[in-house]
């Protein structure tokens, strides 16, 4: 299950049924859960927690220190992957900070597509898609079911919303509302992810009034404050406006218009 020339310290935590291939590296402080198959010539450095039956493709650097001025080699920082992840060739996969908590997390069952980083104090959530050459910052949350076309870049500290989708090469400098599509550099905000929302089985009635949420945040030029009041009936209705209206009361950044 390990190859003969795969590096091992003694330290390292692996259950009895993980895959590592050859010339790969395993350092201390990393555990690796039942299931999970690491290709050749990776690197894992600790302390890293990977979960139960993931697949890390050749060439993926995993756990490595933050590249941030501030990280001074604080050891009580980590990296935690859930389960069942694919994380294709050539990623890259840092540690947090302890200014930013401490962890950069990545969920259950997300697609993390060829030479991806994934910087410091990122939260990734659940069946995320993260296309070839996606970027993101420090401190930046992708919540479940959000999609990254490939080459997209995404500035510290911002937030996209669950089922977002973002169009290959956009550049977002600021928070993607749940449920929405931009594109672009810089990214604007363009419709509903009306597809994408199909696919997850959404009622057309919910998409509908998604829509209807939609034209009242980016058509009707009003306040964000304004915006959020002439949603009130709506999000008491719909359970997915209600997120979206609490998703634009919390930002921080504001949002892509």
């Amino acid at each position: 299950m390990i190859d003969k020339h795969a590096l091992i310290d003694p330290k390292a935590e692996l259950n009895s049924d993980v895959q590592i291939g050859a010339y790969s590296i395993i350092g201390a402080d990393v555990q690796i859960a039942a299931g999970t198959w690491i290709g050749p010539h990776v690197v894992v450095k600790g302390p890293t927690r990977i979960g139960r039956e993931n697949k890390i493709y050749q060439f993926a650097s995993i756990g490595e220190d933050p590249q941030d001025k501030k990280y001074g080699g604080e050891p009580d920082t980590w990296l935690e992957i859930g389960d069942r992840n694919v994380i294709r060739e050539y990623c890259t996969l840092n540690r947090g900070t302890v200014q930013g908590g401490g962890v950069t997390r990545i969920g259950h069952d997300n697609w993390i597509m060829a030479y991806c980083h994934i910087a410091h104090d990122c939260i990734v959530g659940n069946q995320t898609v993260l296309a070839n050459g996606t970027t993101l910052g420090g401190h930046i949350e992708i919540e479940d079911y959000a999609i990254l076309g490939g080459f997209t870049l995404v500035h510290q500290f911002c937030r996209m919303g669950k089922h977002s989708f973002s169009g290959g090469g956009s550049v977002i400098t600021q928070d993607v509302l749940p449920f929405v599509t931009v594109s672009g550099n810089r990214a604007k905000a363009y419709a509903i992810n009306k597809e994408g929302l199909k696919r997850r089985s959404f009622s057309s009635e919910t998409i509908q009034a998604l829509h209807e949420a939609y034209k009242v945040i980016y058509r009707k030029k009003l306040t964000i404050e304004q915006a959020i009041e002439a949603l009130k009936e709506l999000s008491e209705k719909y359970t997915d406006v209600r997120d979206m209206v609490t998703f634009l009361q919390k930002s921080e950044r504001g949002i892509v218009r």
